[in-house]
C-alpha cells in the first residue's frame, strides 16, 4: 500500500501537469444552479434541463469511453455521468477539463459539472456532464470510509477530515447551530435584546471559576477572559434595559472532563421586574421550544435515563434533599461533619475544602442519579453569593436549577440588587480567594457602584452548550467542532516539509 507521502507526490505530479496545460487548479469563481439534493428531490421538474452543480469528488470509476463520478456537497450526493463524446474539450483558461484529463482528477478534488439531469440505464438520477471545471486540486487523499478513520485523537485533531468521513459528526454541528438559533429565536420572540458584551475584563466574576489571564499592551494592564456574562449584562439593567441577553464564548481555566471544557459557548439573559418563579416558568417553556426545534422531540433516552420534557417538572428542596441522603443539616453542621460525610461516601476531601464547596460535592453525588426533569430550589445562601434571599426563608436564596439526566443544565436567580448586601458577599468571597480558593469570586467594586445607582428587581438565567451535549449524547470534546488539544505535528508532516522547523 502506498504511503501518504507517495500518494501526495503523485498528486503533486498531477498538479504540475495541470499547470503545464495552462489550467488554474484553484480558480476563484464557481457557478451553481442547484444543490445536489435538489437534483434527486426535484427530478420530475429538472429532468432534461441543464444544471450546474459543485462539490467534492468522493469516487471515480472509468470504463473506456464512459466514466462515473460521485459528487458530494453539504446537501447530499449525486452521480455524474461522463461520455467521451459528450464532454467539452480542454479549455485551460476556464479551468475546464476534457474527458482526456479525467486521470488528473482524484477523490477529494472539488469540481463543477454542467449538463442535463437524466436517469441512467440502471435508473439512477444523474447529471450528464457537458462541461467539467476543476475548482480545487487536493493533495492529500481522504480516508476511504468511516471504518478507516476511527482513532479518537486523530479525529479530534483533523476534524475537517472527520466531518467528511463521518457525516453524522457534521450533522451534529448542524443541530448545534439549530440549538443556538432556537435559543436566540425564543428570546427574540419574547422581546429580549441581544447585546454583545466584552470578553476581556478588568475584574471577572459571576461564577466560581479560575480565569485565564492575558495582557493588553495598549493599557499595560492584565485582563481576564470572562468566566461569565453575568455582571456586564446586569450593568445593562442598571443602564435601563429591561430584557437583555448575550450568546458567546466564556473561558474557565480548568481541566477537561466529559461535561466541561475550558472554552465553551454559553447564553445568559436578565429580565427586569421578574423574579425566580417567573424565570422558572419561562425556562420550562424555553427548554421545550429549543429542544423540540433542535431534535424534533421532547422524549429522550439518555444513557440509563428516560426523559420526558413535556411532563410537569418536580421541585426538590436543596436542604431537604441533603438531609434525606446524608442526615446532614446544611445550616447547622460543621466543616468536620461535611468532611466526614464526604469520606463516608468516598468523595474527595481537599486541603482547601470549605463548607460550601463540600456540601456542593455532596449534592453532586446525589445529582448524578437523578433522571429529572426537576427544579432544584431553596439553595442555601452561603452557596449562592449573587442571589436574592427568600424573605420567608432567609437562610435560602431564590435560585432555580434544572437537573436532567444527572446534570445541572442551567442556573437562575432572583438577582441580588442590594449594594450593601452584595458588597458583604463579595468581601466574603474575596476572603475565600485570599485564603487560597482560586475559584472564589473577586471583589468588583465597579459593580457595587452600579448597584448604588440602582438596578431594578430582576431574574437572571444562564446555560451553556452542555445542554446540547447532554441531549446529543456526546462528551464535551465530541460536542464542539475544534476542541483544544496539546499542539503536535505528526512525523509524516515533518517528513513532507523537512526544511521547516516543526516541533
Amino acid at each position: 500500500m502506498a504511503t501518504l507521502k507517495e500518494l501526495r507526490d503523485e498528486r503533486l505530479r498531477k498538479l504540475d501537469e495541470l499547470k503545464q496545460l495552462g489550467v488554474n487548479p484553484y480558480p476563484a469563481k464557481a457557478d451553481r444552479t442547484n444543490t445536489l439534493v435538489e437534483i434527486t428531490e426535484k427530478f420530475d421538474k429538472l429532468e432534461g434541463k441543464d444544471v450546474s452543480v459543485v462539490g467534492r469528488i468522493v469516487g471515480i470509476r472509468k470504463f473506456g469511453k464512459i466514466a462515473f463520478v460521485v459528487l458530494r456537497d453539504q446537501s447530499g450526493q449525486v452521480q455524474l455521468f461522463l461520455g467521451k463524446d459528450k464532454v467539452a474539450p480542454l479549455d485551460a483558461p476556464k479551468s475546464q477539463l476534457g474527458f482526456e484529463q479525467l486521470p488528473l482528477l482524484d477523490s477529494g478534488d472539488f469540481i463543477q459539472a454542467t449538463g442535463p439531469v437524466i436517469k441512467t440505464q440502471t435508473g439512477e438520477v444523474s447529471v450528464e456532464v457537458r462541461e467539467l471545471k476543476l475548482l480545487t486540486k487536493s493533495l492529500r487523499p481522504m480516508p476511504l470510509g468511516h471504518e478507516s478513520f476511527t482513532n479518537k485523537e486523530e479525529r479530534l485533531r483533523r476534524r475537517y477530515v472527520d466531518m467528511n468521513v463521518n457525516l453524522d459528526v457534521r450533522d451534529r454541528f448542524i443541530r448545534r447551530s439549530k440549538f443556538w438559533q432556537a435559543t436566540r429565536d425564543f428570546l427574540n420572540k419574547n422581546d429580549f435584546t441581544e447585546v454583545n458584551i466584552p470578553v476581556l475584563e478588568h475584574t471577572t466574576g459571576g461564577a466560581d471559576a479560575n480565569p485565564f489571564v492575558t495582557h493588553m499592551d495598549a493599557l499595560d494592564q492584565d485582563f481576564y477572559l470572562r468566566i461569565s456574562h453575568e455582571l456586564p449584562l446586569k450593568r445593562l439593567l442598571g443602564a435601563g434595559f429591561e430584557k437583555v441577553y448575550d450568546i458567546g464564548a466564556r473561558f474557565r481555566n480548568e481541566n477537561y472532563s466529559d461535561e466541561h471544557l475550558p472554552e465553551h459557548v454559553a447564553m445568559e439573559w436578565y429580565w427586569a421586574y421578574a423574579d425566580w418563579r417567573d424565570g422558572m416558568k419561562f425556562m420550562t417553556e424555553m427548554y421545550r421550544y429549543v429542544l423540540k426545534e433542535t431534535f424534533g422531540t421532547l422524549q429522550f433516552k439518555l444513557g440509563e435515563f428516560d426523559i420526558d420534557l413535556a411532563k410537569d417538572w418536580e421541585e426538590w428542596d436543596y436542604a431537604e434533599t441533603i438531609q434525606k441522603h446524608y442526615g446532614l443539616d446544611v445550616y447547622n453542621c460543621t466543616l468536620e461533619e461535611v468532611k466526614k460525610a464526604l469520606k463516608d461516601n468516598k468523595l474527595e476531601v481537599e486541603k482547601t475544602e470549605n463548607k460550601a464547596r463540600g456540601i456542593d460535592k455532596l449534592w453532586k453525588n446525589i445529582r448524578k442519579d437523578v433522571a429529572g426533569p426537576i427544579w432544584l430550589v431553596n439553595t442555601p445562601t452561603f452557596i449562592s453569593p449573587l442571589s436574592k434571599t427568600n424573605p420567608d426563608k432567609p437562610e435560602t436564596v431564590q435560585r432555580f436549577q434544572p437537573v436532567i439526566a444527572g446534570s445541572e443544565l442551567g442556573n437562575g436567580f432572583s438577582e441580588l440588587n442590594d449594594p450593601v448586601d452584595q458588597l458583604q458577599r463579595f468581601v466574603e468571597q474575596q476572603q475565600m480567594r485570599d485564603s487560597g480558593d482560586d475559584e472564589a469570586m473577586m471583589l468588583d467594586i465597579d459593580y457595587v457602584e452600579m448597584l448604588e445607582y440602582g438596578m431594578p428587581p430582576a431574574c437572571g438565567w444562564g446555560y451553556s452548550e452542555r445542554v446540547f451535549w447532554v441531549f446529543e449524547g456526546v462528551t464535551a470534546r465530541e460536542g464542539v467542532p475544534f476542541p483544544q488539544l496539546r499542539a503536535e505535528v505528526d512525523e509524516v508532516t515533518k517528513s513532507i516539509y523537512p526544511d521547516l522547523k516543526l516541533s
